[in-house]
Protein backbone atom coordinates (compact mmCIF):
# COMPACT_ATOMS: atom_id res chain seq x y z
CA UNK A 1 0.00 0.00 0.00
CA UNK A 2 2.78 2.42 0.83
CA UNK A 3 4.43 1.87 -2.56
CA UNK A 4 1.20 2.52 -4.42
CA UNK A 5 0.72 5.82 -2.62
CA UNK A 6 4.29 6.81 -3.50
CA UNK A 7 3.80 5.99 -7.18
CA UNK A 8 0.43 7.76 -7.20
CA UNK A 9 1.92 10.81 -5.55
CA UNK A 10 4.81 10.86 -8.00
CA UNK A 11 2.46 10.66 -10.97
CA UNK A 12 0.34 13.49 -9.65
CA UNK A 13 3.45 15.53 -9.07
CA UNK A 14 4.65 14.92 -12.61
CA UNK A 15 1.28 15.99 -14.02
CA UNK A 16 1.36 19.13 -11.94
CA UNK A 17 4.85 19.88 -13.17
CA UNK A 18 3.80 19.34 -16.80
CA UNK A 19 0.78 21.61 -16.32
CA UNK A 20 2.98 24.26 -14.79
CA UNK A 21 5.44 23.98 -17.66
CA UNK A 22 2.62 24.42 -20.20
CA UNK A 23 1.42 27.52 -18.40
CA UNK A 24 4.96 28.88 -18.31
CA UNK A 25 5.35 28.29 -22.06
CA UNK A 26 2.00 30.01 -22.79
CA UNK A 27 2.91 32.97 -20.59
CA UNK A 28 6.25 33.24 -22.33
CA UNK A 29 4.61 33.14 -25.79
CA UNK A 30 2.08 35.82 -24.82
CA UNK A 31 4.87 37.95 -23.44
CA UNK A 32 6.83 37.65 -26.69
CA UNK A 33 3.70 38.50 -28.72
CA UNK A 34 3.01 41.55 -26.59
CA UNK A 35 6.59 42.71 -27.00
CA UNK A 36 6.40 42.21 -30.77
CA UNK A 37 3.13 44.10 -30.94
CA UNK A 38 4.60 46.87 -28.93
CA UNK A 39 7.50 47.12 -31.31
CA UNK A 40 5.13 47.32 -34.28
CA UNK A 41 3.09 50.07 -32.69
CA UNK A 42 6.09 52.14 -31.81
CA UNK A 43 6.04 55.34 -33.92
CA UNK A 44 8.73 55.19 -36.60
CA UNK A 45 11.23 57.98 -36.79
CA UNK A 46 10.42 60.33 -39.71
CA UNK A 47 12.81 62.56 -41.59
CA UNK A 48 12.02 66.30 -41.26
CA UNK A 49 12.61 66.62 -45.03
CA UNK A 50 9.47 64.60 -45.70
CA UNK A 51 7.43 67.11 -43.73
CA UNK A 52 9.05 70.04 -45.51
CA UNK A 53 8.52 68.44 -48.93
CA UNK A 54 4.87 67.74 -48.19
CA UNK A 55 4.33 71.34 -47.11
CA UNK A 56 5.90 72.64 -50.34
CA UNK A 57 3.70 70.36 -52.46
CA UNK A 58 0.58 71.52 -50.61
CA UNK A 59 1.48 75.18 -51.12
CA UNK A 60 2.13 74.55 -54.84
CA UNK A 61 -1.28 72.89 -55.21
CA UNK A 62 -3.03 75.80 -53.51
CA UNK A 63 -1.21 78.40 -55.64
CA UNK A 64 -1.95 76.43 -58.80
CA UNK A 65 -5.62 76.26 -57.89
CA UNK A 66 -5.88 80.02 -57.48
CA UNK A 67 -4.02 80.59 -60.76
CA UNK A 68 -6.51 78.28 -62.47
CA UNK A 69 -9.43 80.23 -61.02
CA UNK A 70 -7.84 83.49 -62.17
CA UNK A 71 -7.36 82.19 -65.71
CA UNK A 72 -10.93 80.95 -65.79
CA UNK A 73 -12.13 84.37 -64.73
CA UNK A 74 -10.06 86.09 -67.41
CA UNK A 75 -11.22 83.59 -70.03
CA UNK A 76 -14.86 84.10 -69.15
CA UNK A 77 -14.43 87.86 -69.19
CA UNK A 78 -13.85 87.73 -72.95
CA UNK A 79 -17.48 86.78 -73.41
CA UNK A 80 -18.96 88.61 -70.44
CA UNK A 81 -18.33 92.17 -71.51
CA UNK A 82 -15.03 92.80 -69.77
CA UNK A 83 -12.85 92.24 -72.82
CA UNK A 84 -11.45 95.11 -74.84
CA UNK A 85 -10.14 98.46 -73.70
CA UNK A 86 -12.26 101.60 -73.54
CA UNK A 87 -11.38 104.01 -76.32
CA UNK A 88 -9.49 107.04 -75.06
CA UNK A 89 -11.23 110.35 -75.63
CA UNK A 90 -8.73 111.67 -78.19
CA UNK A 91 -8.88 108.58 -80.40
CA UNK A 92 -12.67 108.46 -80.19
CA UNK A 93 -12.99 112.08 -81.25
CA UNK A 94 -10.59 111.63 -84.17
CA UNK A 95 -12.61 108.71 -85.53
CA UNK A 96 -16.13 109.96 -84.84
CA UNK A 97 -15.66 113.66 -85.65
CA UNK A 98 -13.77 113.73 -88.92
CA UNK A 99 -13.50 117.18 -90.49
CA UNK A 100 -16.20 117.47 -93.21
CA UNK A 101 -13.75 119.50 -95.30
CA UNK A 102 -11.32 116.57 -95.30
CA UNK A 103 -14.12 114.16 -96.23
CA UNK A 104 -14.99 116.42 -99.16
CA UNK A 105 -11.35 116.68 -100.19
CA UNK A 106 -10.82 112.91 -100.13
CA UNK A 107 -14.01 111.96 -101.97
CA UNK A 108 -13.79 108.25 -102.75
CA UNK A 109 -10.08 108.22 -102.02
CA UNK A 110 -9.53 106.20 -105.15
CA UNK A 111 -11.35 103.24 -103.58
CA UNK A 112 -13.50 101.15 -105.90
CA UNK A 113 -17.25 101.04 -105.34
CA UNK A 114 -17.58 98.43 -102.56
CA UNK A 115 -21.27 97.68 -103.03
CA UNK A 116 -23.29 94.98 -104.66
CA UNK A 117 -26.99 95.32 -105.35
CA UNK A 118 -29.33 92.72 -103.89
CA UNK A 119 -31.11 90.64 -106.51
CA UNK A 120 -34.68 91.60 -107.29
CA UNK A 121 -36.39 94.45 -105.49
CA UNK A 122 -36.55 93.54 -101.79
CA UNK A 123 -38.50 95.85 -99.47
CA UNK A 124 -36.64 98.45 -97.44
CA UNK A 125 -35.01 96.82 -94.44
CA UNK A 126 -36.09 98.59 -91.27
CA UNK A 127 -34.69 98.16 -87.79
CA UNK A 128 -36.22 97.74 -84.33
CA UNK A 129 -37.25 101.41 -84.22
CA UNK A 130 -38.77 101.43 -87.70
CA UNK A 131 -35.91 103.36 -89.30
CA UNK A 132 -33.79 102.21 -92.25
CA UNK A 133 -31.51 99.51 -90.89
CA UNK A 134 -27.75 99.24 -91.31
CA UNK A 135 -26.93 95.62 -90.52
CA UNK A 136 -23.34 94.55 -89.84
CA UNK A 137 -22.27 90.94 -89.45
CA UNK A 138 -18.68 90.30 -88.41
CA UNK A 139 -16.36 88.70 -85.89
CA UNK A 140 -13.75 90.10 -83.56
CA UNK A 141 -11.04 87.75 -84.84
CA UNK A 142 -11.66 88.71 -88.48
CA UNK A 143 -8.95 91.04 -89.91
CA UNK A 144 -11.16 92.15 -92.81
CA UNK A 145 -13.85 93.17 -90.32
CA UNK A 146 -11.19 95.01 -88.34
CA UNK A 147 -10.44 97.27 -91.29
CA UNK A 148 -14.12 97.74 -92.15
CA UNK A 149 -15.09 98.97 -88.68
CA UNK A 150 -12.91 102.08 -89.04
CA UNK A 151 -14.98 103.23 -92.00
CA UNK A 152 -18.28 102.18 -90.43
CA UNK A 153 -17.65 104.21 -87.29
CA UNK A 154 -16.51 107.26 -89.24
CA UNK A 155 -19.58 107.12 -91.50
CA UNK A 156 -22.27 106.28 -88.95
CA UNK A 157 -20.99 108.97 -86.59
CA UNK A 158 -22.37 111.48 -89.11
CA UNK A 159 -25.88 110.11 -88.46
CA UNK A 160 -25.73 109.37 -84.74
CA UNK A 161 -23.61 108.59 -81.70
CA UNK A 162 -21.76 105.48 -80.57
CA UNK A 163 -21.56 104.54 -76.90
CA UNK A 164 -19.24 102.12 -75.08
CA UNK A 165 -16.98 101.26 -77.99
CA UNK A 166 -13.98 99.14 -77.01
CA UNK A 167 -10.57 98.76 -78.63
CA UNK A 168 -9.53 95.25 -79.66
CA UNK A 169 -7.18 93.59 -82.15
CA UNK A 170 -7.99 90.87 -84.65
CA UNK A 171 -6.63 87.34 -84.27
CA UNK A 172 -2.87 86.98 -83.88
CA UNK A 173 -2.89 83.77 -85.92
CA UNK A 174 -4.79 84.95 -89.00
CA UNK A 175 -3.80 87.03 -91.99
CA UNK A 176 -3.03 90.67 -91.11
CA UNK A 177 -2.46 89.57 -87.49
CA UNK A 178 -3.46 91.82 -84.59
CA UNK A 179 -5.03 94.49 -86.79
CA UNK A 180 -6.08 97.34 -84.50
CA UNK A 181 -9.80 97.93 -84.48
CA UNK A 182 -12.92 98.22 -82.30
CA UNK A 183 -15.73 95.92 -81.28
CA UNK A 184 -19.45 96.62 -81.47
CA UNK A 185 -20.11 93.96 -78.84
CA UNK A 186 -22.11 95.48 -75.97
CA UNK A 187 -21.86 98.93 -77.53
CA UNK A 188 -24.90 101.00 -78.44
CA UNK A 189 -25.80 103.54 -81.08
CA UNK A 190 -28.42 106.27 -81.13
CA UNK A 191 -29.69 108.06 -84.22
CA UNK A 192 -32.84 109.83 -85.35
CA UNK A 193 -32.29 108.63 -88.93
CA UNK A 194 -31.16 104.99 -88.90
CA UNK A 195 -31.07 101.83 -86.80
CA UNK A 196 -27.63 100.27 -86.58
CA UNK A 197 -27.77 96.53 -85.85
CA UNK A 198 -24.32 94.95 -85.39
CA UNK A 199 -23.68 91.27 -84.72
CA UNK A 200 -20.20 90.24 -83.56
CA UNK A 201 -20.64 86.53 -84.21
CA UNK A 202 -17.38 85.34 -82.62
CA UNK A 203 -14.71 86.69 -80.30
CA UNK A 204 -10.98 86.92 -80.93
CA UNK A 205 -10.61 83.20 -80.12
CA UNK A 206 -13.33 82.23 -82.64
CA UNK A 207 -15.71 81.31 -79.84
CA UNK A 208 -19.33 82.22 -80.51
CA UNK A 209 -20.09 85.63 -79.05
CA UNK A 210 -23.43 86.72 -80.50
CA UNK A 211 -25.90 84.48 -82.31
CA UNK A 212 -28.06 86.13 -85.00
CA UNK A 213 -31.74 86.44 -84.17
CA UNK A 214 -34.30 84.75 -86.38
CA UNK A 215 -34.79 87.91 -88.45
CA UNK A 216 -31.04 88.48 -88.72
CA UNK A 217 -30.48 84.88 -89.76
CA UNK A 218 -33.14 85.37 -92.42
CA UNK A 219 -31.05 88.19 -93.91
CA UNK A 220 -27.95 85.98 -93.90
CA UNK A 221 -29.86 83.14 -95.53
CA UNK A 222 -31.41 85.48 -98.09
CA UNK A 223 -27.98 86.49 -99.35
CA UNK A 224 -26.22 83.17 -98.77
CA UNK A 225 -23.77 84.69 -96.30
CA UNK A 226 -21.12 82.21 -95.17
CA UNK A 227 -18.41 84.54 -93.87
CA UNK A 228 -17.41 88.00 -92.70
CA UNK A 229 -17.69 90.90 -93.11
CA UNK A 230 -21.20 91.46 -94.40
CA UNK A 231 -23.26 94.65 -94.44
CA UNK A 232 -26.82 95.24 -95.55
CA UNK A 233 -27.81 98.89 -95.87
CA UNK A 234 -31.59 98.93 -95.98
CA UNK A 235 -31.75 96.01 -98.43
CA UNK A 236 -30.48 98.47 -101.02
CA UNK A 237 -26.70 98.04 -100.87
CA UNK A 238 -24.61 95.10 -99.75
CA UNK A 239 -20.97 94.81 -98.73
CA UNK A 240 -19.76 91.25 -99.01
CA UNK A 241 -16.00 91.58 -98.51
CA UNK A 242 -13.29 93.95 -97.34
CA UNK A 243 -13.75 97.36 -98.93
CA UNK A 244 -10.02 98.14 -98.81
CA UNK A 245 -6.78 96.31 -98.13
CA UNK A 246 -6.23 95.84 -94.35
CA UNK A 247 -2.47 96.01 -94.99
CA UNK A 248 -2.92 99.78 -95.16
CA UNK A 249 -3.22 99.71 -91.37
CA UNK A 250 0.29 98.30 -90.84
CA UNK A 251 3.74 99.80 -90.47
CA UNK A 252 4.64 98.45 -93.91
CA UNK A 253 1.57 98.24 -96.18
CA UNK A 254 3.56 96.07 -98.59
CA UNK A 255 4.12 93.45 -95.90
CA UNK A 256 0.90 92.03 -94.38
CA UNK A 257 2.96 90.45 -91.59
CA UNK A 258 4.61 93.71 -90.52
CA UNK A 259 3.70 95.23 -87.17
CA UNK A 260 0.18 96.65 -86.95
CA UNK A 261 -0.36 100.32 -86.27
CA UNK A 262 -2.09 101.10 -82.98
CA UNK A 263 -5.54 102.66 -82.75
CA UNK A 264 -3.93 105.95 -81.80
CA UNK A 265 -1.54 105.87 -84.76
CA UNK A 266 -4.36 105.13 -87.21
CA UNK A 267 -6.65 107.76 -85.72
CA UNK A 268 -3.87 110.35 -85.99
CA UNK A 269 -3.88 109.82 -89.76
CA UNK A 270 -7.56 110.75 -90.09
CA UNK A 271 -6.94 114.48 -89.88
CA UNK A 272 -4.95 114.85 -93.11
CA UNK A 273 -5.00 113.34 -96.58
CA UNK A 274 -2.76 110.28 -96.76
CA UNK A 275 -2.94 106.62 -97.71
CA UNK A 276 -4.76 105.57 -94.55
CA UNK A 277 -7.31 108.39 -94.61
CA UNK A 278 -7.98 107.89 -98.32
CA UNK A 279 -8.92 104.27 -97.73
CA UNK A 280 -10.77 104.60 -94.42
CA UNK A 281 -12.60 107.82 -95.26
CA UNK A 282 -13.09 106.98 -98.93
CA UNK A 283 -15.10 103.92 -97.86
CA UNK A 284 -16.83 106.01 -95.17
CA UNK A 285 -18.04 108.39 -97.88
CA UNK A 286 -19.43 105.45 -99.88
CA UNK A 287 -21.26 104.23 -96.78
CA UNK A 288 -22.60 107.72 -96.10
CA UNK A 289 -23.94 108.04 -99.65
CA UNK A 290 -25.63 104.63 -99.47
CA UNK A 291 -27.26 105.48 -96.16
CA UNK A 292 -28.47 108.82 -97.52
CA UNK A 293 -30.18 106.92 -100.34
CA UNK A 294 -32.19 104.96 -97.77
CA UNK A 295 -33.08 107.98 -95.58
CA UNK A 296 -34.32 110.15 -98.45
CA UNK A 297 -31.39 112.50 -98.03
CA UNK A 298 -31.63 113.01 -94.29
CA UNK A 299 -30.00 114.67 -92.49
CA UNK A 300 -29.60 117.35 -95.12
CA UNK A 301 -26.39 118.83 -93.71
CA UNK A 302 -24.72 115.46 -94.32
CA UNK A 303 -26.43 114.16 -97.44
CA UNK A 304 -26.22 117.46 -99.33
CA UNK A 305 -22.56 118.11 -98.56
CA UNK A 306 -19.81 117.21 -101.02
CA UNK A 307 -18.89 114.60 -102.10
CA UNK A 308 -22.04 112.67 -101.10
CA UNK A 309 -24.39 113.73 -103.94
CA UNK A 310 -21.86 112.78 -106.62
CA UNK A 311 -21.16 109.43 -104.97
CA UNK A 312 -24.89 108.77 -104.76
CA UNK A 313 -25.12 109.16 -108.51
CA UNK A 314 -22.38 106.59 -109.01
CA UNK A 315 -24.22 104.08 -106.85
CA UNK A 316 -26.92 103.69 -109.49
CA UNK A 317 -24.34 101.89 -111.61
CA UNK A 318 -23.35 99.47 -108.85
CA UNK A 319 -22.51 95.98 -110.05
CA UNK A 320 -25.30 93.51 -110.71
CA UNK A 321 -26.77 91.43 -107.91
CA UNK A 322 -25.35 88.15 -106.72
CA UNK A 323 -28.29 86.06 -107.96
CA UNK A 324 -27.85 83.57 -105.14
CA UNK A 325 -24.17 82.94 -105.84
CA UNK A 326 -21.80 82.39 -102.96
CA UNK A 327 -20.48 85.59 -101.45
CA UNK A 328 -16.73 85.85 -101.46
CA UNK A 329 -15.56 88.10 -104.26
CA UNK A 330 -13.19 90.81 -103.09
CA UNK A 331 -11.69 93.82 -104.85
CA UNK A 332 -8.06 94.47 -105.67
CA UNK A 333 -6.82 90.98 -104.87
CA UNK A 334 -7.63 91.23 -101.16
CA UNK A 335 -8.04 87.95 -99.27
CA UNK A 336 -11.35 86.24 -99.78
CA UNK A 337 -14.24 86.68 -97.41
CA UNK A 338 -13.33 85.27 -94.02
CA UNK A 339 -15.18 82.04 -93.46
CA UNK A 340 -17.32 81.48 -90.43
CA UNK A 341 -16.18 78.66 -88.15
CA UNK A 342 -18.39 75.59 -88.53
Amino acid sequence: MAKQKTRGGSAAKRREQQRQQRQDRMSSAQSQTAKGTGRKRAAPKRSPWLLIGGTIVLIAVIVGFFIFLSNQSNSNSNTNGQHGTPVDATTLKQVTNVDPALLSQIGTGGVSNPFKLPPGSPPLLTGPNGKPEVFFYGAEWCPLCAAERWSIIAALSRFGTFHNLKEIASSSTDSYPNTSTFTFYQSSYTSSNIDFVPVENADTRRITLQTPTASEQQILNQYNVTGYPFMDIGNRYLITAASYDPAVLRTNPNDPSSAPLTQQQIANQLSTENTISKNVLGVANYLTAAICKTTNGQPGNVCNSAPIPSIEQSLSSTSVGMNGMQIGLVPSGIDALARRPD
